[in-house]
């Protein structure tokens, strides 16, 4: 019964209960929830409504503890009714296309639900199936992704039953959520094998698709100084294309000589799945011409269409692709549709602020938090490019619950003012 009462305090169906609504979101992920919050306070919870197929809602920022088996998975994960603002309703289907000129978008089975104003927050998708033997793959051992909830588990297991060998970490050649998160699992992977006796047993190895370590130049020569000391090799160009996983095998093409692949036998692999936009948004005449929502980079406002907006992984906006992200653009685009709503022009604007906590050890983290132009936007008045047992408690105790209890209520835009109030004098 208990359980029950938790359930009943927003409206839940299979299909919507109305044909309109004043807000409508796609999407109930991060930015999706925390935008319903942010509405159901300016329209009321009877006007807004979410469309989102998923029973559960995951906190991913925890998984690269999980995978490191810091963290367990079960932590990370709450039914999406508890998380779903009360009063707000849920409709659990899924989108299958969206016609902004009519405004209205449609669901599953045909059923077609109209808006005043669209909130447009459907996330990035993974596509484990671009790399050939993926994803069947994963039914053998030795091999993990932290990016799945269904293979975040094989690495915790892959990272323990490792014996000698080369251990290979891989970034693709698409963009990604959390770009510092195929690294970060790899630092913790060799602090676990120092930490058991088996670190001079394993060839650690970082195979990247891009060209450098890590956008930010600051954090990125950090990151090399640590490489250096920790005795990890870097190949720089070479994107993940095959998976022979009976034969422990992993293909990667040398994005300089395309054509060319070298094959690595691995004793554990740790897989960055391509991403890409939700097929929904493909071809879609709110996206660009790669499929992500086409918004302006300031106000989050569709470029087209003025009573559409976009939040998070599955808009064009160049920053990266994080859940800091989304909380500092939740704060703008709360403004930009108030004033929308009045019929007045956007002010507020986005400055491209992300965050990265670089996981570098089980106890240490190097807190990367930079704007559109790769330029250090850090919160407190110290070297962030250090490695601090502070900052990893913040990311594994206090993230946490700021996320849970403060971003999916809409109340937590980022910390903007307490970058202000930290560097008041200082800067």
């Amino acid at each position: 019964m208990q359980k029950m009462s938790s359930f009943g305090l927003h409206t839940a169906a299979r299909c919507a209960a109305k044909d309109y609504y004043e807000v409508l979101v796609l999407g109930g992920g991060t930015g999706g929830i925390t935008m319903s919050a942010r509405m159901k306070r300016k329209v009321g919870a009877g006007n807004v409504a979410v469309v989102e197929p998923s029973k559960t809602h995951y906190y991913q920022p925890l998984w690269t503890l999980v995978g490191g088996g810091a963290k367990q998975l079960a932590t990370s994960a709450r039914p999406t009714g508890s998380v779903m603002p009360k009063g707000v309703e849920w409709i659990k289907s899924r989108v299958t296309a969206l016609d902004p000129d009519k405004n209205c978008i449609w669901l599953e089975n045909d059923i077609k639900v109209s808006y005043k104003y669209l909130i447009i927050a459907l996330g990035i998708s993974l596509h484990y199936e671009k790399i050939k033997g993926l994803p069947e793959g994963f039914h053998h051992p030795k091999i993990g992704s932290n990016y799945s909830v269904h293979t975040v588990e094989k690495t915790w297991k892959a990272l323990q039953d490792f014996k000698e060998g080369n251990a290979i970490f891989t970034f693709p050649n698409t963009p990604v959520k959390c770009a510092g998160a195929p690294q970060k699992i790899m630092y913790l992977s060799e602090a676990y094998w120092r930490k058991t006796g088996k670190r001079s047993k394993a060839n650690i190895m970082f195979n990247t698709s891009l060209g450098v370590i890590f956008g930010v130049k600051k954090y990125a020569d950090a990151l090399l100084e640590i490489i250096k000391e920790r005795n990890i090799t870097v190949n720089y160009k070479h994107n993940l294309v095959e998976v022979r996983a009976d034969k422990q095998e992993a293909v990667f093409e040398n994005l300089d000589k395309p054509g060319v692949t070298e094959v690595h036998q691995y004793e554990m692999l740790h897989v960055t799945p391509p991403m890409g936009p939700p097929d929904v948004l493909i071809n879609s005449p709110v996206s660009d011409e790669m499929g992500w929502v086409d918004v302006d980079k300031e106000t989050l406002q569709h470029k087209k269409y003025p009573n559409v907006f976009g939040i998070g992984d599955c808009t064009n906006l160049p920053t990266s692709k994080t859940a800091a992200a989304v909380a500092a653009q939740s704060g703008v685009l709360d403004k930009t549709v108030s004033l929308v709503m009045k019929n007045q022009l956007p002010t507020k604007k986005y400055d491209g602020y992300t965050s990265c906590p670089l996981v570098t050890g089980y106890n240490k983290v190097i807190l990367a938090e930079f704007d559109y132009n790769a330029q250090p936007l850090e919160t407190f008045p110290i070297d962030q490019s250090k490695e601090r047992v502070t900052m990893y408690h913040m990311k594994a105790d206090m993230m946490p619950f700021l996320y849970w209890n403060a971003l999916l209520k809409g109340y937590w835009g980022g910390p903007a003012p307490v970058r202000k109030l930290m560097h008041l004098g200082l800067k």
